[in-house]
């Protein structure tokens, strides 16, 4: 606005982009838009904001996903290129996944297999002692994370 302002003065282009710190090409484009479509079209915000690809393909993969889920975000890479032939790196994959609404999910770790006879050594050597001095009233045993299963 300041722009216009300065141009209703008289005052050269030169200085007005030096005054209102924008260059020559800007303050072009702010005349002609004003000139256009008045200080309407000078409101307006007409960023360029490309689209990806995969939007037109979206609805598409968001069922091919529910149904089947990639484990990794490598394998969704793959299977979007298999299913529309479009190449995207892991980043843009995962982004673009979020944008679906759907989430990565850290993976847990499975217990290892019980070790039987080490489980008989350690009921025989050390939990039926404790337990036994527990039923004599020497000590208190606690159970779990609650106190419900208290032995006294």
């Amino acid at each position: 606005m300041e722009v216009l302002w300065l141009k209703s003065q008289k005052i050269p282009h030169k200085k007005i982009c030096q005054l209102a710190g924008i260059s020559p090409n800007t303050l072009l484009t702010y005349l002609r838009d004003y000139e256009e479509g008045g200080i309407e079209k000078l409101k307006e915000i007409n960023f360029y904001r490309p689209k990806s690809e995969l939007e037109s393909q979206k609805e598409t993969l968001k069922k091919y996903f529910d149904k089947n889920p990639p484990a990794t975000i490598n394998e969704a890479v793959y299977r979007i290129e298999e299913l529309t032939g479009i190449k995207r790196s892991p980043t843009q994959v995962r982004k673009f996944l979020k944008s679906m609404g759907m989430k990565c999910l850290k993976v847990g770790s499975l217990p290892s297999k019980a070790d039987r006879d080490e489980q008989e050594e350690y009921k025989e050597k050390k939990l039926e002692p404790r337990l036994n001095e527990a039923k004599e009233g020497k000590r208190a045993v606690f159970f779990g994370s609650s106190l419900l299963g208290m032995v006294r």
